[in-house]
């Protein structure tokens, strides 16, 4: 993956690294994954919660970023701060049970409302069923919602 420079936003950047590192280590341990692989979900974890707090859109994650948004809602006094931080009040997990599961368009508008609101969105994380949920479609570079 190539590094570039650029004003987007990070979520590792809205919490202290002491958290950040915590949740990445929830990650790295309970879900399996590699340390730099488990920094990725944490960060894009914490931009989905973020994004999640103002956005006029229903947000779904991906199955990546689900195992980060459940390791930080597991530091409950963390992520209960976060929430008031970010949105004015608890933003709840209200999985569905027995649902159709995630779907690419649920997963793709979540991506594009992180992207939006400036948030890095790392694309590899952002998949339904291997297909990219993230990636710049014709409606890159408009305001989001505007289809014109």
């Amino acid at each position: 993956m190539t590094a570039v420079a650029n004003d987007q936003r990070t979520g590792r950047s809205l919490v202290s690294e002491e958290l950040f590192d915590s949740i990445a280590h929830f990650v790295a341990v309970h879900d399996a994954q590699p340390w730099e692989r488990a920094e990725r979900i944490a960060d894009q974890a914490i931009a989905f919660i973020a994004t999640a707090a103002t956005a006029s859109t229903a947000m779904v994650p991906s199955d990546d970023v689900d195992l980060g948004l459940h390791a930080f809602i597991l530091h409950t006094q963390e992520y209960a701060r976060f929430c008031h931080a970010h949105a004015g009040r608890y933003l709840h997990h209200n999985p569905a049970p027995g649902g159709p599961g995630r779907t690419l368009e649920a997963v793709t508008t979540g991506a594009h409302a992180m992207k939006a609101a400036g948030f890095m969105v790392v694309d590899a994380l952002w998949t339904v069923r291997g297909e990219n949920a993230a990636q710049c479609d014709s409606d890159c570079g408009r305001p989001y919602g505007q289809s014109e």
